[in-house]
């Protein structure tokens, strides 16, 4: 019987194996046209004891693992390797509790963050993380990466609301890292080890999330400047007046014309930075924080205040907001998107360093991010075909990496590193911390299959 056919009989509830069948699950978000290593075969188990007994197989048969659901990542995370099957959890999407007495719900992992904030939104219950394409990000990836979003600077990212975590480790054993409580510290704290680890150390099966009360209003403010020097020193001046936004966004010029150009819903596009403040708690906090804020704003030499009229509209905006990445698709064949954070005094810098290499290498950037907290998003609209511009995107990333680096910065808040990172690690990271990564790796997973060749 071929290994096929015994995975076929272990995990019998969907299965693909035809080789035209395979070719959608050589890609994810990543842009890389040219490479394309197809899978062994494809299984979406219903269950953890199938994903166990999968993991079983393949480790002592010595096939690699990729895990997978809806394969929006950017760097290559979820795309094959040789010699490898995709474990696809299309099938495990169930939210199989929510708990208002105790804010927890406990869910599959492909369980869309979107589906499940609707589903709270009734309870009054709030689950803060927030990817941009959260209507088809789900909570495996976003504990995978530690995936945050713009509510990230004052909510916390992933990590913040992960309780216990169900694993199943490469040779088929399963573990639960915590208990369903808030406050724990018997034993060491694995949920950290498994959040952001990108399915290398093992494979997230269930996740019990904390949540907390759905804020009684926000709203919605967009702040126009005549330069992202001025949008950024205001983002010190909001914070240095004790201001926690909910979400701190800055948008450049490039940004806004292109998502009003697809989206429209009256963004001015003659100005050269946008910041996009949201605030949100008690209604009557929130009245008299905006008052403040548009204070500072004015002070801050903000050429326009624009004011969402109500919840239709703040979603209206904040749609256009997250078609970023799509918008660009219209300019040229491929979008990269980068995850650079920065200390928040390096943040103008940055943005002018992306600008001087965009010029530089003539490739179309469009900048956005989360001033809040360093994380800026540069986006890249190329054709990777073309053969020059392809060549000056490498030594634009080589540039725009080590300029992070130097400045004590990281090379990813949320998006990860899978392939297309892993040759800046070295710089990136402590030598002995990079070591004992790699130590932990091969303790977890002996015989490195589990995603290999990624993350670290």
């Amino acid at each position: 019987m071929t290994f096929v056919n015994q995975l076929r009989k272990i995990c019998p509830s969907n299965f693909i194996s035809e080789k035209k069948d395979l070719y959608v699950y050589a890609h994810d978000t990543s842009q890389n046209p040219n490479e394309v290593i197809l899978p062994l075969c494809v299984v979406f188990p219903r269950n953890t004891k199938e994903v166990a007994n999968v993991c079983r197989f393949c480790y002592e048969n010595n096939i690699k693992i990729v895990p997978r659901a809806q394969g929006t990542n950017h760097c290559g995370g979820t795309r094959p390797v040789e010699n490898s099957i995709i474990i696809h959890f299309s099938l495990m999407d169930k939210i199989i509790e929510i708990n208002p007495e105790n804010l927890t719900a406990i869910v599959e992992p492909n369980c869309v963050i979107g589906n499940l904030n609707k589903k709270l939104d009734e309870l009054n219950l709030f689950f803060p993380p927030d990817p941009s394409n959260l209507a088809v990000s789900t909570i495996g990836g976003a504990i995978a990466l530690c995936a945050g979003g713009p509510r990230t600077f004052k909510y916390g990212n992933t990590k913040d609301y992960i309780l216990n975590l169900e694993v199943v480790l490469a040779d088929g054993t399963i573990i639960e890292t915590s208990k369903n409580v808030i406050k724990n510290v018997t034993g060491y704290n694995l949920n950290s080890l498994f959040i952001g680890s990108e399915g290398t150390l093992g494979i997230i099966t269930k996740a019990t999330l904390k949540l907390i009360p759905k804020p009684e209003k926000r709203l919605l403010t967009m702040a126009y400047f005549d330069t992202v020097v001025e949008a950024t020193k205001c983002v010190n001046n909001i914070i240095n007046k004790g201001f926690i936004p909910s979400t701190l966004d800055l948008l450049d010029k490039t940004t806004i014309k292109t998502i009003e150009n697809f989206n429209p819903v009256g963004l001015l596009t003659d100005k050269e930075a946008m910041l996009l403040i949201e605030l949100d708690g008690f209604s009557h906090n929130v009245d008299y924080e905006l008052t403040i804020l548009k204070e500072i704003l004015t002070k801050s030499n903000a050429k326009n205040i624009v004011q969402a009229k109500n919840e239709k509209e703040n979603e209206e905006i904040w749609k256009t907001r997250r078609s970023a990445y799509s918008a660009l698709t219209q300019l040229k064949p491929n979008v990269v998107t980068e995850d650079i954070v920065v200390p928040r005094d390096k943040i103008v810098d940055f943005v002018k360093f992306c600008q001087s290499l965009a010029k530089k290498y003539s490739i179309i950037t469009a900048i956005m991010g989360h001033a809040g907290d360093g994380n800026i998003h540069p986006n890249f609209a190329l054709d990777l075909e073309n053969k020059e511009e392809k060549e000056n995107f490498e030594k634009l990333k080589d540039e725009l990496f080590d300029f992070a680096i130097r400045n004590n910065g990281t090379l990813s808040g949320e998006h990860g590193i899978g392939t297309h990172k892993r040759k800046y690690l070295d710089k990136a990271l402590d030598k002995n911390a990079h070591n004992l990564m790699k130590e932990i790796k091969n303790l977890l997973d002996k015989k490195n299959i589990l995603n290999p060749n990624k993350s670290i």
